[in-house]
């Protein structure tokens, strides 16, 4: 949950009240005007979605909110260079549109994968050109890779006991991947559909987990640092 202080809020000119994604909104709008934020390490005890068609509502969510913040953003793009400077853009870049390329893209790269093997399994290795050959591994390379980064990235941010969670769930990766895939392209319609429709997320408590919203793993204390808008 962001905290902010009120009068900058108020310098900004608050957030875009039809975005559905805000903080992406907002945090661009800070970035642009000079203020930084920190992030809180800590356990927030919110359960994420265990059911697939919430999930996926979220996500439709999130991805139309990304949409809106890239469209809005680039607007006036001299402007929005000037103000974040060339290593603000790149990042922004990578950050929101890379996602959005990588999610609404990724059915095409699994089926370039599907069709080549197939392809070269029906011939002799000895009939393959050298240079199809490598180019092949290296796409392989790159979306093993990815799909390694991206699971790095997740398990890189939790505390042990999420790790221990995992199991073998790591092995779903690419079935998220296409299910993230299908709310991107989800969402992409509907901004074209219904642009402003907030699909709320109910977040069930955990069941498993103890009755006392106050009881913190230790290792999730030790990780607290300060938060501030400045």
């Amino acid at each position: 949950m962001p905290h902010f202080r009120a009068n900058i809020l108020k310098n900004v000119g608050g957030w875009d009240p039809f975005n559905v994604t805000e903080d992406a909104d907002l945090g661009l709008r800070l970035y642009r005007l000079g203020y930084r934020s920190d992030t809180l390490h800590y356990h927030t005890l919110e359960d994420a979605p265990t059911d697939l068609r919430i999930w996926t509502g979220q996500r439709v969510r999130w991805f139309k909110g990304w949409i809106q913040t890239w469209l809005v953003v680039m607007r006036q793009p001299l402007r929005l260079f000037k103000q974040m400077g060339w290593a603000g853009c790149l990042t922004f870049h990578l950050l929101i549109g890379g996602m959005l390329a990588s999610a609404l893209l990724h059915p095409l790269i699994l089926l370039f994968f599907i069709s080549t093997s197939i392809t070269f399994s029906s011939q002799t290795v000895a009939t393959i050109p050298h240079s199809m050959l490598a180019l092949f591994a290296l796409d392989t390379t790159n979306i093993l890779g990815s799909y390694a980064v991206f699971l790095g990235l997740g398990v890189g941010s939790m505390i042990d006991h999420e790790k221990r969670m995992i199991g073998w769930r790591w092995a779903a990766v690419p079935m998220h991947w296409l299910m993230v895939s299908y709310a991107a392209w989800r969402a992409a319609n509907e901004l074209r559909t219904n642009p402003f429709f907030w699909k709320k997320t109910p977040h069930s408590p955990s069941k498993s987990e103890s009755s006392d919203p106050t009881e913190v793993p230790a290792e999730a204390l030790s990780r607290l640092e300060p938060v501030s808008v400045q």
